[in-house]
């Protein structure tokens, strides 16, 4: 029998609160420095929250 495994780990977070720590990173960023892998890890777990907050289309 197949079970469904639930993380032990932080819950990702929504889409609005991934949207502001990639506007607080923006905002805060130091010497004009792009701060790239931060910048592409926020921006996926925005991606992720935002088709799990969309249902799919009938």
């Amino acid at each position: 029998m197949h079970k469904t495994f639930t993380p032990a780990g932080p819950a990702r977070p929504s889409a609005a609160e991934a949207n502001e720590a990639i506007r607080h990173l923006v905002d805060t960023r130091v010497d004009g420095e792009w701060p790239s892998e931060a910048y592409e890890f926020l921006l996926a777990e925005w991606a992720e929250a935002s088709r799990s907050e969309v249902s799919p289309a009938q």
